[in-house]
């Protein structure tokens, strides 16, 4: 199943609204980058975020789901109205994200 733009527009909505966060859209869902390193993304109308130190520090409860058959699981993101929170969760996670990795021209 597909993510709904509208689903998307929801999540970034609810994001630090300083051009910060991209998305890119792949297969039917979203790639959610901050600040160019990938956070996470929506899949199936879900937010997952990447499994950092951060992360499971902030949502200790969160369940991990794996975003498609066969990939490491991610942790789902419940509290998606809270944008303080948010914004608290992403400048945690971006130390703690693999640098991006260099486009080949």
């Amino acid at each position: 199943m597909a993510s709904g733009r509208d689903y998307l527009e929801y999540i970034l909505e609810q994001l630090p609204e300083t051009g910060e966060v991209t998305f890119r859209p792949m297969m039917g869902e979203f790639i959610i980058y901050f600040r160019e390193k990938v956070i996470g993304g929506i899949y199936d109308d879900r937010f997952l975020i990447k499994p950092t130190e951060s992360s499971k520090r902030l949502l200790p409860n969160a369940p991990l789901e794996a975003p498609y058959e066969g990939a490491r699981e991610m942790l789902l993101v419940e509290e998606t109205d809270n944008r303080e929170f948010l914004k608290e969760l992403l400048e945690a996670m971006y130390p703690e994200l693999p640098a991006p990795k260099k486009k080949h021209r």
